[in-house]
């Protein structure tokens, strides 16, 4: 798969980290910056990482700010993408198997590195059960958030 990556100023600590925890689960990593700590906005890179995955650039994406909070909710806002902060690999898995989730959100300043190579490993290594032959009910609950999403409302 390829990956888009993405972060502030707060996050750029363990961009290199992300990278690499990409490359090693065997995916292709697209560094949409930011290139160093000088301070920058969140919701310009989070807007080029959504983006990517809005053409199909990117099949998911890694946002990492300071807490991950803000770029999470600015990704959100992106019709397609379905994005979560996540510091535990349970939910970083999850999120993907139940939830369609295609965007992890990390805070940089509040994971370090092995934590943060793990969480990618999960994310990663999890596929959306919604598609498998006994996932029905994910299938159902993601169409209820797609119908939110596309007309704000689950009824008439």
């Amino acid at each position: 798969m390829k990956i888009a990556v993405a972060c502030d100023h707060g996050g750029f600590p363990l961009k290199e980290t992300i990278l690499a925890s990409v490359r090693a689960a065997g995916h292709e990593p697209i560094d949409l910056g930011t290139d160093s700590a000088e301070p920058v906005d969140f919701p310009d890179f989070t807007e080029k990482l959504g983006h990517a995955i809005q053409s199909g650039e990117a099949e998911r994406g890694i946002l990492i700010c300071g807490s991950g909070v803000g770029a999470c909710i600015a990704a959100n806002k992106m019709k397609g993408v379905w994005a979560a902060i996540c510091h535990d690999t349970y939910s970083a898995a999850q999120g993907v198997e139940h939830d369609r989730m295609n965007v992890l959100c990390l805070g940089g300043r509040v994971i370090g590195v092995e934590l943060a190579s793990s969480l990618v490993k999960a994310f990663l290594g999890a596929h959306y059960l919604g598609d498998d032959k006994d996932g029905e009910r994910f299938a159902r609950r993601v169409n209820k958030i797609q119908k939110i999403e596309e007309v704000g409302k689950l009824t008439d």
